[in-house]
C-alpha cells in the first residue's frame, strides 16, 4: 500500500519537516507514505474563498495517481478513533488499495471536490493549524501501523 499525502500549503517551518520526515522514514516499505504539497492560492488576489478553494482544488486533481483512493480531512468527516483508523488502514493494505489524504487550504477544500471522495474524516473537532495536521495525521498513521504490528510505540 502507498500512502500519498496531498496538502495544500508550502515552506513549512522546519519544526514541521523534521517531525513530518521522522515519522514518515519509520514507516515500513508496505506503507510507504510520501507528501505532495500543493501551492496555495494567494489569499491576495482579490478572489472569493469559493474560486480559491476551486484553483487549489484543479491543482490538487493534477497531484493525485489513478487508481487511489481518496480521502479528505475535514470538519465534517467521520469521526475515528485511532483503533478504528488502523483498522480501515488495514483493510485497504490487505486489498493492496493506494490510498491519498488530502489536506485542504485555509478556506478548506471545495465543496464538489469533496463529493468526488471516496470518504472524508475529520482528525479532530478542535481547529488546528495546517503545519500540526501534517504531524498529527503521520503521527496517526505510524500509530496505526504499530497497532497493527503489535508495536510497542503504541501502549494500551
Amino acid at each position: 500500500m502507498k500512502i500519498l499525502i496531498v496538502a495544500v500549503g508550502n515552506r513549512m517551518p522546519e519544526w514541521v519537516n523534521s517531525a513530518w520526515d521522522d515519522y514518515a522514514k519509520r514507516m515500513p516499505a508496505d506503507w510507504a507514505i510520501s507528501l505532495k504539497e500543493i501551492k496555495p492560492e494567494p489569499r491576495t488576489s482579490g478572489k472569493t474563498p469559493q474560486q480559491m478553494m476551486l484553483a487549489e482544488a484543479k491543482r490538487i486533481e493534477a497531484a493525485l495517481p489513478e487508481h487511489t483512493l481518496r480521502i479528505a480531512l475535514d470538519e465534517i468527516g467521520r469521526d475515528m478513533t485511532t483503533q478504528s483508523f488502523a483498522a480501515k488502514l488495514n483493510n485497504w493494505h490487505q486489498a493492496s488499495q493506494n490510498i491519498s489524504i488530502i489536506i485542504g487550504g485555509p478556506d478548506g477544500l471545495d465543496p464538489q471536490f469533496k463529493q468526488s471522495c471516496d470518504g472524508l474524516i475529520r482528525l479532530s473537532s478542535m481547529t488546528m493549524p495546517h503545519p500540526m495536521v501534517r504531524i498529527v495525521l503521520v503521527e496517526q498513521l505510524y500509530r496505526a501501523w504499530s497497532i497493527l504490528n503489535n508495536h510497542p510505540y503504541h501502549r494500551v
